[in-house]
């Protein structure tokens, strides 16, 4: 029925900034080609405390980053040029393909106000014909994705097909990501089709066979299963996965499929071959010290 039940670790962005850290997990590095999971919040901040979330500007190679909201807002800055607020329900899909650098920056005057920021980063591993592509950057509002209601249930499709919706969210591969928000003793399913699939419980508990389970924990299924999944409590649930694309290398910010290509990317950093974000390139994450390990080994911290 579970394969693994993972359970988020705490991990630093910043300092002083400790998100939930879901994947990779030392026993479980994907799922589909989801190779990254990040929760952070929720976090109240002020006009004082907001700066020293901020992720300065630093550098991305084969893959998307996946930037979804519950609550606050988020400056997203690029080396393309790129100059956007997420706001909750929107998605920021940035793919890095060859290399690209940004920021997030918690400047908008409703978080320094004292308010509440709550988000998802994931990172989308890209197939390797697609790993060296010219890096893009979209904004999708929330007005753009499909939203389904039934009694009980509430389900907005991130990106991917799922449940016989189809998201417009550009992707590279099969996959399936979807914000779900269950009321107490609602029932639901995993999407079919997919031969990778989890649930990450955000908010509240849910029962699976028997067996509960409760916040910060990401439930990964056996192929072909059809669990029953019924909360327990009014739950707010993230549901991705999709087809593996291939082991891959993951070293800081850095994905790919060949390891020499990693190495490239720290000294591409090192030497400014990145380009910052043409409006903030004042300051920057430098390259930190290379304590990786063999392949196979437990992969190094990554920053979102």
């Amino acid at each position: 029925m579970l394969d693994i039940v993972i359970e988020s670790r705490k991990a630093e962005i910043t300092p002083g900034f400790a998100v939930k850290r879901i994947l990779p997990f030392q026993l479980r590095r994907m799922l589909g080609p989801f190779i990254f999971m990040d929760h952070g919040g929720p976090i109240s901040m002020s006009a004082i405390t907001a700066p020293k979330y901020d992720v300065l500007p630093h550098p991305h190679i084969g893959l998307s980053t996946v930037s979804y909201l519950f609550s606050g807002k988020v400056m997203h800055r690029d080396s393309l040029g790129v100059e956007q607020v997420i706001k909750p329900g929107e998605v920021n899909w940035m793919t890095a393909g060859k290399g690209i650098a940004h920021s997030e920056r918690f400047e908008d005057p409703s978080i320094l106000a004292g308010g509440e920021l709550e988000m998802i980063q994931t990172w989308v591993a890209l197939p390797e014909k697609d790993e060296e592509a010219d890096p893009s950057f979209k904004n999708y509002t929330a007005e753009e994705l499909p939203v389904f209601t039934d009694t009980g249930i509430w389900m907005r499709l991130i990106a991917g097909d799922a449940y016989g919706l189809k998201s417009n969210v550009k992707t590279s591969s099969p996959l399936f990501y979807l914000h779900v928000v269950l009321i107490q003793d609602a029932r639901f399913g995993l999407p079919a089709g997919y031969s990778e699939r989890g649930i990450y419980i955000v908010k509240g508990s849910i029962s699976v066979n028997g067996i509960t389970y409760t916040e910060g924990k990401l439930l990964v299924f056996t192929k072909g299963v059809d669990p029953l999944i019924i909360a327990n409590e009014n739950s707010t649930l993230m549901m991705l996965g999709g087809e593996h694309l291939g082991d891959r290398y993951i070293w800081w910010n850095f994905v790919s499929s060949r390891k020499e290509r990693i190495d490239q990317a720290k000294e591409d950093w090192k030497q400014g071959r990145i380009l910052l974000p043409p409006t903030d390139n004042e300051e920057f994450v430098p390259l930190p010290q290379d304590n990786s390990k063999p392949a196979g080994g437990p992969p190094p911290g990554a920053l979102s």
